[in-house]
């Protein structure tokens, strides 16, 4: 292969560390796949972001997370250069970062979301905008970056004044209990569902990324039913908020509750972990495509939908 693949890592998120570890397992699978790579660490810096793309790649792999990363600011750098990416665009990225969103648009196809309030931080600080237990989350971070969760008679101060650094505004969601289940969605084919067992109980940052802080069980043992609308919901959710490459999409599931009532749709990210610890090359590897197969993939589907986009430029003139 001779194509010149540019791999965005790093940035400046709260998510850089995560960045740069997806990034480092990138450029590697595809310098092993044949590909010309050049391994970009992104500041906040336009100049040198320009001059490390200069001479223009082929295609422009983007491993970053978080704010400025995943929430079309830089997929608006990179149309505006002209270089064709993996993953989405700049309108899906920036309504995919945003959790209230996201919950609206899907919640719209009938996917049950849970009930949330957004309210400002110094409301959250002086009483229970919702009834406990609830969760309090940034409404545009990745990771489980400051998600709490405040339980009955908890005395903890859930945004403590000099804690809560994710801006004015705080989404505070019902607190769903039972399973954690989630599933990526590659193309227009959604995979199998995993079920992930956090150490701690609770799938915070330290579960998704030390080694032993979670068990992924994929596919998840689970009735057929519960895994067939997990997909449904994820594939939707992925159509329908214009998702290009690849998605997750996570859910809860109450296993209490009859049927299908306590499956509840909570977040999709459009740039997946791709750490040694993501559950995206792990659902794509039980389909039988390996971790170098999947980033080949995506930066094929990048080039693939340039090439289409360009004839369609060239019928239109």
């Amino acid at each position: 292969m001779n194509e010149h693949v540019a791999v965005l890592m790093g940035g400046w998120s709260s998510e850089r560390e995560v960045s740069l570890s997806s990034g480092a397992g990138v450029v590697k699978a595809l310098q092993d796949k044949g590909y010309k790579v050049t391994a970009v660490d992104v500041q906040r810096d336009l100049d040198s972001l320009i001059a490390a793309l200069t001479p223009r790649p082929d295609v422009v792999f983007n491993a970053l997370h978080g704010r400025g990363g995943e929430d079309g600011t830089i997929q608006g750098v990179l149309d505006y250069m002209g270089l064709p990416y993996t993953h989405s665009g700049v309108s899906t990225a920036a309504v995919a970062m945003n959790k209230s969103f996201t919950k609206l648009i899907v919640a719209r196809e009938g996917i049950p979301v849970a009930k949330e309030v957004l309210a400002h931080r110094d409301e959250v600080l002086a009483r229970d905008v919702l009834p406990v237990p609830y969760v309090v989350k940034p409404i545009n971070e990745g990771s489980s970056v400051g998600v709490r969760i405040v339980h009955a008679g908890s005395n903890y101060r859930i945004l403590a004044e000099d804690s809560w650094v994710y801006g004015e505004t705080v989404m505070v969601e019902s607190y769903i209990p039972g399973r954690e289940l989630t599933v990526g969605v590659i193309g227009n084919e959604a995979l199998d569902v995993t079920e992930i067992i956090a150490a701690s109980g609770f799938y915070d940052y330290t579960a998704k990324y030390a080694p032993g802080g979670s068990r992924h069980v994929v596919p998840a043992q689970i009735p057929a039913e519960i895994a067939q609308a997990v997909r449904s919901y994820a594939l939707t959710a992925h159509k329908v908020l214009g998702c290009t490459g690849v998605s997750r999409s996570d859910f809860r599931w109450d296993d209490s509750l009859p049927g299908m009532s306590g499956l509840i749709f909570l977040e999709l990210n459009t740039q997946p972990g791709l750490t040694p610890t993501s559950l995206l090359p792990e659902q794509a590897a039980v389909r039988g495509m390996n971790y170098a197969d999947l980033c080949a993939w995506m930066v094929e589907d990048a080039l693939t939908r340039a090439r289409k986009a360009q004839k369609r430029e060239e019928v239109a003139a």
